[in-house]
């Protein structure tokens, strides 16, 4: 069985997470009326010390952590619910939820969809592994681009297969079936492990190419980076991208990968922060994959949180304003703090001066929210 050795939350926020499942909601789907309901028992109109988010998997570890720990210092109490990037940004949409978060900047759709400016914060830098079932290989696995790129098209179907051989000569490599595990809702985690995809490889970028969602050429879904691990980790010869904390906490097994230095890099806290030593440009979507950096992880990505410019909409009240975005200034600072405990990247300090500058921008009637 799986196991997410997620960090303890308070008693009380265990209970209010408990109490706020969105039962059967991923991806792209609708949220029925009977969950949207439950929201606006707490949602956006409410002044109560209960901030309501939701959206990606990848980064759940952390935020059960950093929440939990807040919730100690300030007495607000966060409700995040791990229901995938795609998810997250609906329930913005919807105006169910204070803020959202996803491992990918809207796209033109979605940002035509909500209508207003939404603000991508940063959170920290993950990494997406490349993690494998394979209990007869010792030594381990390193994958090129070109070689990852023809597995999770389908083009390379057996583990024995020459291409993999050349790259890991004499390894006891078995003449199994690969089985391609992938997400099966709008994910985030898809869109950093696509976006890369399309940059190594042109018959990738060519189609099925890069998104949050895609269609797959090959393998089976799992839903959030849970269902994925569980699934490469219950299936002899599975193969399937998941973030760095999953495959950690559950003692998973995962690839060398490749660098466009040459270089084969471990994906760990220091490779990750390698990949995220760039410019961050002032709107802070941008892509850190496939890393010039001669060190780092090319399979790397930012999370952001996701919040409207204008937060006085819905009968929003200024406080409840004031309380998200000062837990988001938390966030990019003090809680900087406990991302390496849990195998994500700090902030670079040039990422942390832009998150101030974009939460400093967030408004409420036209003014600032914060001095």
């Amino acid at each position: 069985m799986l196991k997410i050795a997620y960090p303890k939350r308070s008693h009380y926020a265990s209970v209010l997470i408990a109490a706020f499942i969105f039962a059967g909601c991923g991806g792209s789907t609708g949220q029925s009326k009977q969950d949207s309901a439950k929201l606006a028992t707490f949602g956006s109109n409410s002044n109560s010390n209960i901030l309501l988010g939701a959206g990606s998997t990848f980064v759940y570890p952390l935020f059960s952590k950093i929440f939990s720990e807040y919730a100690k210092e300030s007495h607000v109490l966060v409700n995040y619910q791990s229901i995938g990037s795609g998810g997250g940004i609906l329930q913005l949409t919807n105006k169910t939820i204070d803020f959202g978060d996803s491992d990918a900047p809207l796209n033109d759709e979605q940002t035509k969809k909500i209508g207003v400016p939404v603000l991508h914060i940063p959170m920290c830098a993950g990494a997406v592994v490349i993690s494998y079932n394979l209990p007869e290989l010792k030594s381990k696995l390193k994958l090129t681009p070109d070689v990852l790129a023809n597995i999770f098209l389908g083009k390379i179907t057996k583990w024995d297969d020459a291409q993999i051989k050349k790259i890991n000569p004499g390894a006891a490599l078995p003449a199994t079936d690969i089985l391609i595990v992938h997400r099966s809702e709008g994910s985030g985690t898809t869109n950093i492990f696509t976006t890369y995809l399309s940059k190594v490889s042109a018959d990738w970028n060519t189609k099925p190419g890069k998104g949050s969602a895609i269609n797959w050429p090959a393998g089976i879904g799992g839903k959030g980076n849970e269902g994925v691990s569980g699934l490469v980790k219950q299936t002899p010869g599975a193969i399937g991208y998941i973030e760095l904390a999953y495959a950690m906490q559950n003692n998973m097994t995962f690839a060398d990968m490749q660098n466009k230095s040459g270089n084969f890099i471990t994906p760990t806290v220091a490779s990750t922060s390698a990949a995220g030593n760039i410019n961050i440009p002032d709107d802070a979507k941008v892509s850190l994959s496939n890393t010039d950096a001669a060190d780092g992880y090319p399979i790397s990505g930012l999370t952001w949180a996701l919040i409207y410019k204008e937060q006085n909409y819905d009968g929003r009240s200024l406080q409840r304003a004031e309380k998200m975005v000062k837990m988001l200034w938390w966030n990019v600072h003090e809680g900087q703090k406990y991302c390496a405990g849990l195998d994500y990247a700090q902030l670079s300090p040039a990422a942390v001066t832009v998150a101030e500058k974009i939460l400093k921008s967030a408004t409420f009637d036209g003014k600032p929210i914060l001095p």
